[in-house]
């Protein structure tokens, strides 16, 4: 079915607008449109990102690596704890869109306010700073009058816990890093510990069957 208002003296407008154009034309604006394409990669205004802006991907990255932050050990960014938190926010986390993209935009106000920067461009400890009055709930900027800054800072360290031990699947613990700090020897696949005992159950009957069995031909033979 055609949209209302697509049509032209019987024809839809987009195949009579096509029908007026010539070839030459055509491959006029077709050009044209390869090249403006080709401006907007190379500029990188792109996000590459699923629902975050590059700065506020920028932002939420800063802040998970101060949650956790590499040492000897990878932290949040190499990770890929926002990659994460993007993907379940075009998913299981819809809901929790406004509360990110306002509570972004709150850290930069606190930021701005406290120390005349943006949250990435602050040094360690002043980021810690600012993320100590949001957890405090003491954080400058108008975003906090509507919204707890206390409860967005407990959301972002929930899910880069789980964007960090969680299955790599879903977007962080990239290469299983944290299973492999942890010494797991294998991925913690749900389901698989009670796969692991039935198994072990199954062994052990199997070999006590072995053990009767052997027993029994000890017997027949005396």
């Amino acid at each position: 079915m055609t949209p209302v208002g697509l049509w032209v003296a019987g024809k839809p407008k987009a195949m009579a607008y096509c029908a007026k154009m010539t070839r030459r034309k055509f491959l006029t604006i077709a050009a044209s449109a390869s090249a403006a394409g080709a401006m907007t990669s190379c500029g990188g205004t792109r996000s590459p990102w699923r629902f975050f802006t590059l700065q506020e991907a920028q932002t939420l990255e800063a802040i998970c690596e101060r949650i956790i932050p590499a040492d000897q050990e990878p932290g949040a960014k190499w990770a890929g704890v926002v990659t994460y938190i993007d993907r379940q926010l075009t998913g299981h986390y819809k809901k929790l869109r406004k509360t990110y993209r306002l509570g972004i935009e709150g850290v930069g106000q606190t930021s701005r306010n406290l120390f005349g920067k943006r949250f990435e461009q602050l040094s360690g400890e002043q980021q810690d700073a600012v993320l100590r009055s949001l957890e405090k709930g003491q954080a400058p900027g108008e975003n906090w009058t509507l919204h707890s800054s206390q409860e967005f800072f407990a959301l972002v360290v929930n899910h880069s816990m789980q964007g960090f031990y969680g299955d790599p699947r879903h977007g962080g613990n990239r290469d299983g890093v944290s299973w492999k700090m942890l010494g797991l020897t294998y991925p913690p696949i749900r389901g698989r510990v009670l796969y692991d005992v039935r198994n072990q159950k199954t062994g052990v009957r199997r070999q006590e069957s072995e053990d009767r069995s052997e027993k029994s031909e000890a017997r027949s033979q005396k």
